[in-house]
């Protein structure tokens, strides 16, 4: 019974000793989170009740300040639209940065809603969000795993391709 004890002590400790906080995650993946960009409209990027964070929709930008746009099933392919919904993620990881100021203390992504500017007869909205739901988990492990919606809609603002919220949880 001790050794069993032990044994799964070891199996625990080793587990924490494997795991990468965020930051790693990100500098692995060659990702450096740009500034946050100022809102398009009349809203404020987050706003904090209690332990979880209510992040706006953001956009696929650029590093140049533009946004991937176009719609899905017509000016952009699927491929061009994970990326998009990539860069979504990284927009969203940098406002969440500055929100809670270190990223080791998010507890759990919960809920993504994606947005996919696309044609009525474009039905692969889920393979697009999956850049951004691929990214959360490639950031946060087991932690980045989250409920989602992906829903086509006839436009976006500023033509952009795609746009995700999100819900987080802090510790």
């Amino acid at each position: 019974m001790k050794n069993l004890i032990l044994a799964l002590f070891c199996l625990l400790f080793i587990s924490k000793i494997d795991a990468q906080s965020p930051n790693d995650n990100l500098w692995k993946l060659g990702i450096t989170l740009p500034k946050p960009a100022a809102p398009i409209a009349n809203y404020v990027k987050y706003v904090q009740v209690g332990k979880l964070i209510y992040l706006s929709g953001h956009g696929p930008l650029l590093a140049n300040g533009n946004y991937v746009t176009g719609k899905l099933g017509k000016d952009v392919s699927i491929e061009q639209g994970y990326e998009a919904a990539k860069l979504c993620g990284i927009a969203l990881l940098s406002t969440l940065q500055m929100a809670v100021g270190d990223l080791s203390k998010v507890k759990r992504i919960v809920k993504a809603t994606g947005f996919v500017n696309s044609t009525e007869n474009f039905t692969d909205q889920p393979k697009v969000i999956n850049g951004f739901s691929d990214l959360m988990v490639a950031v946060f492990e087991d932690k980045g795993r989250h409920a989602r919606s992906a829903v086509g809609t006839a436009s976006l603002p500023l033509n952009m391709a795609v746009e995700i919220e999100l819900i987080v949880e802090i510790e």
